[in-house]
C-alpha cells in the first residue's frame, strides 16, 4: 500500500464526510480482510471515489486508462490522485478490455484485496438498475470469494453529466449481507451458474437502491 494513498485516506475521507455527511448502512457486511466483490449499481462518475471513502479498506476500481496518461503537470496529478484512491487503469476500447478487466479483478481478490465492479457495466442515464452482466458472477465463482451488494442512492444529483465540481446533496449508501456461492452451483453448468448468481447479486443490489428495474442491458453510449 503506497505512502500516498495511506496519507490521502487519514485526510480525504473524513474531510468528505464532513462535507456530504452521507448516510451510511450495512458498513459492518464488509469484511475487514480477505478478498471480497463490491457489486455495486452505477449512477454517477463519482461512485467510485463515494464508495471508498466510506469503507475503511482499500477498494480497488477499473478507471479509463487516458486519467492515467495525461501530458504535463496536470497529468501527473492526475495519475497520483486516480493511484492514489486505488484506481487501476483500463483501455476500455480495447478488443480486449473485458478480459483484460477480469484479469485484473482477478489477481486484486487472490492478494486477498476488495474490488469494486458495476455488474451493470455503465452507468445508467435514467435512474433504473439495469440487467447485471456477468462477469461479477465469474470473478465471485473463480475466485472464491463473497459479494457484497451495494445500493447507492442520490449520486446522480452529486456530480451531473457536465459539471466540474461536485454539488453537496443528499447521499446513502446501503451494503447488504455478504453473498457466498462457494458450492452453491456444484453440478451446474457454468453459463446458467454465472447467470443464476449475477441475477441473485442484481436482486440484492435492487432491493438495497430501490430502483425500477429496466430488464435490459445497459449499452455505452456511441461517441
Amino acid at each position: 500500500m503506497s505512502v500516498l494513498y495511506e496519507t490521502l485516506h487519514r485526510v480525504v475521507p473524513p474531510a468528505a464526510r464532513a462535507v456530504w455527511r452521507p448516510r451510511v448502512r450495512g458498513l459492518e457486511h464488509v469484511p475487514a480482510t480477505g478478498g471480497v466483490i463490491l457489486a455495486s449499481n452505477h449512477l454517477s462518475f463519482a461512485d467510485s471515489v463515494v464508495i471508498p471513502i466510506v469503507v475503511p479498506r482499500r477498494v480497488s476500481f477499473l478507471a479509463k486508462s487516458e486519467y492515467f496518461t495525461g501530458a504535463g503537470v496536470k497529468g501527473r496529478v492526475s495519475k497520483a490522485w486516480f493511484e492514489a484512491l486505488g484506481m487501476l487503469p483500463i483501455d476500455r476500447d480495447d478488443p480486449r478490455a473485458a478480459l483484460t478487466s477480469l484479469e485484473i479483478a482477478r489477481g486484486v481478490l487472490d492478494s486477498g484485496g476488495a474490488f469494486g465492479i458495476y455488474p451493470e457495466g455503465t452507468r445508467s442515464r435514467d435512474g433504473r438498475l439495469y440487467r447485471g452482466r456477468t462477469g461479477v458472477a465469474e470473478l465471485a465463482l473463480g475466485a472464491g470469494v463473497p459479494v457484497v451488494p451495494v445500493g447507492l442512492r442520490g449520486t446522480e444529483e452529486l456530480q451531473p453529466v457536465g459539471a466540474r465540481l461536485p454539488r453537496v446533496v443528499p447521499i446513502e449508501i446501503a451494503f447488504g449481507e455478504p453473498l457466498d456461492f462457494r458450492g452453491a452451483f456444484d453440478g451446474v453448468a457454468r453459463g446458467r451458474a454465472r447467470r443464476e448468481a449475477t441475477d441473485a447479486i442484481m436482486a440484492a443490489i435492487a432491493a438495497l437502491s430501490g430502483q425500477e428495474l429496466a430488464g435490459v442491458y445497459n449499452e455505452r453510449p456511441v461517441g
